[in-house]
């Protein structure tokens, strides 16, 4: 079978992003920090949901977490590394969805069967982030906020890679170019979807999770009968 590399975790991507914003200044060790740092990270969800991206600030932060500046300062220098700690965690719960979904069973199953398990991931991953209070303005703020960008990318490729892995244990004859094409596109337009129904909340999400997981499941079908030169 072709080699095909899993990208690192999402959660070293703090780490090694080079974007100095988004680096938290220290790590909690101890119990009493521990529970400042969640403190701090629970009132931004929070503030997200009540007054969005542009209106947040680690001054309402501190007032609503009840702390000094230096105390939040200690751990994050400005208000894009807690959106990036928020969005590192979002893209944890649901790689988690994936990591679960993607494995040679799944992806030799036939096109309707396909189409059910590319469906659930689906509404799974819509549960998930609309059940976190954050979930919402973290999913817009990894899109539109260019910062962020590392972090929305380094998941995404993530998720894909496992997806390759799944694939070609399953498949080890097919075109991994492919492959990895198909993995990636259908990552982005999971998160497409979710994106637009947040974005435009008129939209049937039903509809939109049938058409996507025909379309995935049609791709798959197609990409698993190509044979690798």
């Amino acid at each position: 079978m072709p080699r095909s590399e899993t990208p690192p975790m999402p959660s070293a991507l703090l780490a090694d992003a080079n974007v100095a914003t988004l680096n938290t200044k220290a790590q909690p060790r101890q119990k009493r920090a521990q529970e400042t740092y969640e403190l701090i990270l629970g009132a931004t969800a929070q503030l997200l949901a009540e007054v969005g991206i542009e209106r947040l600030s680690t001054n309402l932060v501190c007032e609503r977490a009840g702390i000094s500046p230096p105390a939040l300062y200690r751990y994050f220098p400005n208000k894009y590394a807690l959106l990036g700690a928020l969005g590192t965690r979002l893209m944890q719960e649901q790689n988690a969805l994936v990591e679960v979904w993607a494995t040679p069973a799944t992806l030799v199953l036939d096109e309707a069967g396909l189409k059910a398990s590319i469906y659930a991931l689906y509404a799974q991953t819509l549960d998930l982030t609309r059940a976190m209070p954050e979930g919402l303005w973290v999913t817009r703020a990894l899109r539109a906020v260019p910062t962020l960008a590392p972090i929305r990318i380094a998941s995404h490729a993530h998720v894909a890679g496992l997806i390759v892995h799944a694939f070609m244990s399953a498949h080890p004859h097919a075109q991994i170019n492919r492959v990895r094409t198909l993995a990636r596109l259908s990552v982005e337009m999971v998160y497409a979807a979710l994106e637009m129904l947040f974005d435009d909340p008129s939209q049937d999400e039903h509809a939109t999770g049938e058409a996507l997981a025909e379309m995935l499941a049609r791709q798959v079908v197609l990409v698993r009968q190509t044979r690798s030169a």
